[in-house]
């Protein structure tokens, strides 16, 4: 067993099966990082793992009920599928019970295929180049700080309909953090990836070695509304929290801000002055994503039944207009509403934006210049209030030029409310989120301007 390889596990425990139904998945990962402090590389090393779930359905008589098990490594099939079926009879009746999909998604991958893989041959142009960037910010007296990872999941999704399905998913990231020896001004700079061949460290490292020089000036601004130009990776942060809260069923039953006052949901409804668009596609170049459904525990926006479901592209904003709510199976079929699934992208854009972002600076009157957020949290579901810290960087414009650095604000903003204030967006780009590239690292978004952004307080944060 410790030679099989993930489609002869896949086989194995839909062979073992004794239930009504099974889902069986086994993603194989490898990953390899370079982490640096003060112009010099720390560590670096490569991983690889395995993970294997198990999903059982039983219909006990009063309805089918679901059991999940997970493992790593290459665990004993036969316990495994017996733990997963004992799990499902031990649940009662699943509320997102509905047929497993049966017919083959497109971008159904190969399934004979090996896993792919990566190692840290993937980092062999991007070390020699961070090298001479190091050597460049000590000769300016600053410090460099920040990480590269990359890895590479292939997954093999099998169930008893007979779906044979698998998908390779490349995510990459780096962060460099410039700093000056005392620390006191701090900068950041970072991007998404698939395989690291469109990473330019010179670029990344000139866009630090500029906010650190913007940065030499430090001037104290009190708490405000400001208009505030939001950078790609800040405003994706907020747009990824408005993301994960676009389930349909907590709209229809009135738990979020997408609910309509007196019933039903906002579906239709204008949220953007602009005309601006939020979408997702698993075939967005740079961003490309798993083009069917891998679930291993239900929830709001998604269900296990729903296992190897089609993930076109969807617009959820469209033309400023809310179109497209997450919405399993089961919920699309008690509201008479189309089934829609969410997707590992997300692309905000105004079809008629040209601006760019320096551009937008320079018809800056006055204002601030963000650069990334973080610690957001969520203050009031109903209106998607979220609390939050400004980070790495915050920066005055004057007459449309960057006259210093102030200090970090707390803000209190909802994403919802955001979008129709939104006076102006530029050009869309790729970005990397900052709070959440843990979870999440395609998207692709545009500076935002807000004429009236809440900086509720100041920040003793660096």
């Amino acid at each position: 067993m410790s030679q099989c390889t993930p489609q002869e596990l896949v086989e194995r425990a839909l062979a073992a099966s004794t239930a009504d139904g099974q889902v069986t998945f086994v993603t194989d990962s490898s990953e390899a990082n370079l982490r640096w402090a003060a112009n010099s590389l720390t560590t670096n090393g490569a991983m690889r793992s395995r993970h294997v779930v198990v999903i059982s359905f039983v219909d006990g008589g009063a309805g089918m009920a679901a059991g999940t098990v997970a493992r790593t490594g290459t665990p004993d099939v036969a316990t495994l599928v017996a733990a997963s079926e004992q799990a499902a009879r031990d649940a009662g009746p699943a509320e997102d019970a509905v047929p497993l999909i049966s017919e083959t998604p497109p971008g159904s991958g190969d399934w004979d295929a090996v896993s792919a893989e990566t190692s840290i041959e993937v980092f062999g142009e991007f070390a020699p180049a961070l090298g001479q960037a190091f050597g460049e910010a000590r000769d300016r007296d600053e410090l460099l700080f920040g990480f590269a990872e990359h890895a590479m999941r292939t997954t093999y999704l099998g169930t008893s309909t007979g779906l044979r399905l698998r998908h390779d998913q490349p995510t990459g990231r780096v962060e460099l953090n410039g700093k000056s020896p005392d620390f006191s001004r701090s900068v950041w700079a970072g991007m998404g990836t698939r395989d690291f061949r469109d990473v330019s460290v010179a670029d990344l490292a000139t866009d630090v070695e500029r906010k650190m020089g913007w940065s030499q000036r430090r001037i104290e601004l009190p708490a405000g509304r400001y208009e505030t130009l939001l950078p790609p990776s800040a405003i994706s942060d907020l747009m990824i929290y408005l993301y994960w809260t676009m389930e349909a069923r907590d709209a229809d039953e009135g738990r979020n801000v997408f609910a309509r006052p007196g019933g039903g949901n906002r579906i239709g409804e204008r949220l953007a002055a602009l005309p601006l668009t939020l979408r997702s596609d698993p075939n967005a170049p740079g961003l490309e994503t798993a083009s069917f459904q891998v679930v291993a525990a239900s929830s709001g926006s998604a269900s296990v039944f729903d296992n190897g479901m089609a993930t076109p592209a969807v617009n959820w904003i469209e033309n400023g207009v809310l179109t497209n709510l997450i919405r399993p199976r089961a919920w699309a079929l008690k509201t008479t509403a189309p089934a829609t699934a969410a997707l590992d992208n997300l692309i905000l854009e105004d079809p008629n934006a040209t601006a760019t972002q320096e551009e937008m600076l320079a018809a800056t009157e006055r204002g601030l210049l963000l650069t990334t957020l973080w610690y957001i949290r969520e203050v009031d579901p109903q209106t998607l209030l979220l609390t939050g810290l400004t980070r790495d960087g915050v920066f005055l414009v004057e007459n449309g030029e960057v006259t210093g650095a102030v200090n970090n604000f707390r803000f209190n903003e909802s994403p919802v409310d955001l979008l129709g204030r939104i006076v102006q967006a530029g050009r869309t780009e790729r970005t990397l989120p900052r709070e959440w590239n843990d979870w999440f690292t395609r998207a692709a978004m545009p500076t935002v301007r807000v004429p009236d952004f809440n900086m509720s307080s100041v920040s003793p944060a660096s």
